[in-house]
């Protein structure tokens, strides 16, 4: 069995029974327990587990309280939602305050900062701040504003208004659409406001784009290539994609 199929038992058997011990997760699979804790090392790298002492417990990846149109968001190339989120993790250590907006990459991106320690998250995003709020060492501003059917965000004046008295090291920002000529652009008017105000929140923004947003324009302009501090994609960029920034001379990670 190659790594990744047993992998996915392992993240099965824990969800059915997630107070086993390595070593009877070890019986099960007919593996040896230090396989058992490489995988999951893995699987906690991943986001897929949340390590304690003798085991692991799997973390929700689409949680019961999102609406079904945000789980099927957060569904849409998951694979390199998750790998860039792994990566633009590395930034962030215990104690640092962040933005995260109401994307479903960012909330990816909650899904791996969930167990670091002492976070100060500012965010309109409610899955994101739920999910954060969990680890009691968070603490997790959710921004005042409008809550729309559907949306899972807050948005509006007030959340605008809120910005303007916070300052954090990092803002995590995406869209639904990215040209190298115009920058991110949003279907939806409330998200961009929110991401162009962020800019002023924080000393560097962080652009969670994957490479399916790769020369697609949308309703609303968000934020312009000199706004951005760095991108962070997936290796499944298109090469000529890859030049051109590399000839523009864009600050950009490409993330396994």
């Amino acid at each position: 069995m190659i790594p990744i199929e047993r992998q996915q038992q392992l993240v099965s058997l824990i969800r059915r029974e997630p107070g086993l011990t390595v070593s009877q997760m070890a019986e099960r699979l007919h593996v040896s327990p230090g396989t058992i804790r490489n995988d999951l090392r893995a699987l906690a790298n991943s986001g897929r587990v949340v390590r304690v002492r003798g085991g692991g417990t799997v973390v929700p990846e689409l949680t019961t309280f999102q609406s079904s149109d945000f789980s099927a968001r957060a569904s849409q190339n998951e694979v390199a939602k998750r790998a860039i989120s792994r990566k633009a993790a590395d930034l962030v250590h215990n104690g640092d305050s962040i933005l995260l907006d109401a994307s479903s990459s960012a909330y990816h991106l909650a899904i791996v900062l969930q167990n670091r320690q002492g976070l100060r998250v500012v965010t309109n995003g409610i899955e994101a701040a739920r999910l954060l709020s969990q680890n009691p060492t968070h603490m997790v501003l959710l921004v005042g504003g409008t809550l729309r059917a559907g949306a899972q965000s807050v948005t509006g004046p007030w959340s605008l208004r809120y910005l303007e008295e916070i300052c954090t090291q990092f803002a995590f920002v995406s869209c639904s659409g990215f040209t190298l000529e115009g920058g991110m652009t949003d279907v939806d008017v409330y998200e961009a406001e929110f991401r162009v105000k962020a800019i002023n929140a924080a000393n560097q923004v962080i652009a969670l784009i994957d490479s399916s947003k790769y020369g697609k324009v949308d309703l609303t302009p968000s934020l312009r290539l000199d706004q951005i501090s760095a991108i962070y994609t997936n290796t499944g960029l298109a090469p000529e994609w890859v030049h051109r920034m590399e000839q523009m001379a864009i600050p950009f990670t490409l993330c396994e």
